[in-house]
C-alpha cells in the first residue's frame, strides 16, 4: 500500500434482517398466525359439534321418556288382559264382566263380517260417508231406512205426475222452537242458524231440486201474534237493496209482523242465494206474517210470544212460465197503459 493514498477497501453491508420476510412477518411470526388461525377453526368445529351431540343426547333421553311411557302402558294392558284371561279361564266374572264380554266379542266379530262383506262388494269409506248422510235426511223427515225403498219406489211409480200424495216436494221447516234462529222482533241470523243454512239445510234444497226436477226456491217467514215495537217500517225504501245485497239485514226496519217476516225471509234467502250449490235455482222471499199457524190452519188469535210459530219455510217447485213470456207481458202491460 503506498504511503497516504485512501484507504478504498469496500465495506460489506450486512441486511440479514428482510431476508424471509412475509407480509412484513418473519417466517416464525407467520406460522404462529397461521397455527392461531387453525386453532380458531378447530375450536368453532367443536363447539359446533358439542352442540350436535347436546341436540342429539336432548332427543334420545325424550325418546326414551317416551318408550318407557309406552312400555309402562304396554305393561298395564298385558297385565290387565292376563287378569282378564284369568278370570275367563277360572270361570271367576261376574254376571256383568260376562255380560260385555260376550257383547263386545259379538260386536267385534260382527264388526269383521261388515268390514269383509264391503271389501267383497268394492265398497269405500267415501260411499260409506254419503250413506251416512242419506240415512241423516231420511230420519230428519221421518223415513224410517227400511222403508225409504218402498217410498222412493211409490215416488217414481207416480212418474212425475203430480196426481199422487207423494209426488209434492217435502217443505223444510225451521222454526225458532228448536234452535234460537233470530233475535227477539230482529232478522238477522244467527251465526248458527246462518252456518246451518249454508250446509245442511243447502243441501237438502239442492236436493230436493234435482229429485223434482224444481227451479224455484220459496222462503216463507212465518212470525207469532206479538206486535212489533216499532212506529214506523222503512221497508219501501230498503227491501229492494236488501234483497240485492246492497244493505245488510240490519237495515230492515219492519213496523208491523208482515213486514218482520218477509224481512227475515230477505236474511235467509241472500245467504242460500250465496251458495253456489243453488246457482241454477230463483229464490223467493215472501211473508205470512202471523196468520198461518204450524199445520196450515190460519189463526183464530193467539197473543203473545210463541216460538213454534216464528219460523222459516223453505219449498221448493217449477216454474210456472218461462221468464220470456212474463217479461213480455210484463212489457206489453207497460206500453199498453202508457
Amino acid at each position: 500500500m503506498v504511503a497516504g493514498e485512501p484507504d478504498v477497501q469496500p465495506k460489506l453491508e450486512h441486511k440479514g434482517y428482510n431476508r424471509g420476510l412475509i407480509l412484513g412477518l418473519t417466517m416464525a411470526e407467520s406460522m404462529l398466525l397461521l397455527v392461531f388461525c387453525l386453532l380458531l377453526v378447530a375450536a368453532a368445529l367443536i363447539s359446533a359439534e358439542r352442540n350436535r351431540r347436546y341436540e342429539v343426547e336432548r332427543k334420545l333421553e325424550k325418546a326414551q321418556e317416551q318408550v318407557a311411557l309406552l312400555e309402562k302402558k304396554q305393561s298395564e294392558q298385558t297385565a290387565l288382559i292376563v287378569q282378564l284371561q284369568s278370570k275367563i279361564v277360572s270361570g271367576d266374572l261376574s254376571v256383568a264382566e260376562k255380560a260385555v264380554v260376550e257383547k263386545q266379542w259379538r260386536e267385534l266379530v260382527l264388526a269383521k263380517e261388515t268390514l269383509d262383506r264391503l271389501a267383497a262388494n268394492d265398497i269405500a269409506q267415501a260411499d260409506l260417508q254419503s250413506l251416512s248422510k242419506v240415512a241423516t235426511m231420511l230420519k230428519e223427515h221421518g223415513i224410517a231406512l227400511d222403508t225409504a225403498a218402498d217410498q222412493v219406489n211409490k215416488l217414481l211409480a207416480g212418474n212425475g205426475s203430480g196426481t199422487g200424495m207423494h209426488d209434492w216436494p217435502p217443505i223444510i221447516n225451521l222454526d225458532d222452537a228448536k234452535k234460537n234462529y233470530f233475535q227477539s222482533g230482529s232478522a238477522e241470523l244467527t251465526g248458527t242458524f246462518a252456518q246451518l243454512l249454508d250446509t245442511t239445510i243447502t243441501d237438502e234444497i239442492a236436493s230436493n231440486l234435482n229429485l223434482y226436477g224444481a227451479n224455484i226456491v220459496e222462503v216463507i217467514g212465518h212470525t207469532d201474534e206479538q206486535p212489533v215495537a216499532r212506529g214506523k217500517s222503512n221497508l219501501d225504501d230498503t227491501i229492494i237493496n236488501a234483497i240485492d245485497g246492497k244493505l245488510p239485514v240490519s237495515a230492515l226496519l219492519p213496523a208491523d209482523n208482515a213486514g218482520l217476516g218477509l224481512a227475515r225471509a230477505i236474511a235467509v234467502a241472500n245467504v242460500l242465494k250465496a251458495n253456489p250449490k243453488l246457482k241454477g235455482a230463483t229464490i223467493l222471499p215472501m211473508s205470512a206474517a202471523q196468520l198461518i199457524l204450524p199445520g196450515d190452519t190460519i189463526t183464530s188469535g193467539q197473543r203473545g210470544a210463541v216460538e213454534s210459530r216464528r219460523r222459516i219455510e223453505i219449498r221448493v217447485r217449477g216454474r210456472t212460465a218461462p221468464v220470456a213470456v212474463i217479461n213480455a207481458g210484463a212489457t206489453a202491460t207497460t206500453t199498453s197503459t202508457q
